[in-house]
């Protein structure tokens, strides 16, 4: 795995398939595989908004910096901050393999945590992506419209296309 930034961008759907297989966006794999040295994605509850975070294995050695970051932000803004929990929460991500056409499983732990139905809608943020039961994103609110749009847009397509099949 080289040490650079690997970045995902642009949106994607996808209803669960046969074998409870969820399929990751096209433009996310190459960008996985290689900053996971294998088809490999990371995925996790994201600490804030309710979805799942993704990533590849690549992210994880910057934990550490990420973690004394957070540190130095919440001593200089005077709040309490637990080095530890944050390790503890970042570590506990799934390492998901993916098949060459991007089908993955998804693991039951998270489909509790991130309410995944049958539907999941990514989007690319940079350093990761999140992936959302459009439910939750819908439940986002103000500030989320162009997600949402998206998510509407996208799964009335997938839609449309399973029905075809």
């Amino acid at each position: 795995m080289a040490s650079r930034p690997y970045t995902y961008s642009g949106q994607g759907f996808s209803l669960q398939r046969d074998k409870n297989r969820f399929v990751l966006p096209a433009q996310f794999r190459s960008t996985l595989k290689e900053s996971s040295g294998k088809p490999i994605v990371c995925l996790a509850r994201h600490d804030r908004w309710k979805c799942l975070i993704g990533y590849g294995l690549s992210r994880v050695a910057e934990f550490p910096e990420m973690i004394d970051k957070e540190e130095a932000r919440a001593i200089g803004a005077g709040k309490d901050f637990d080095p530890e929990k944050r390790a503890f929460d970042l570590h506990k991500y799934y390492e998901v393999p993916f098949d060459g056409s991007g089908r993955f499983v998804m693991p039951e732990d998270l489909t509790t945590l991130g309410k995944v139905g049958g539907q999941l809608y990514f989007q690319g943020a940079g350093q990761f992506f999140t992936a959302w039961a459009p439910d939750q994103l819908e439940a986002m609110g103000e500030g989320w419209e162009d997600a949402q749009l998206s998510c509407s847009n996208l799964a009335a397509k997938e839609r449309t296309r399973a029905k075809r099949k």
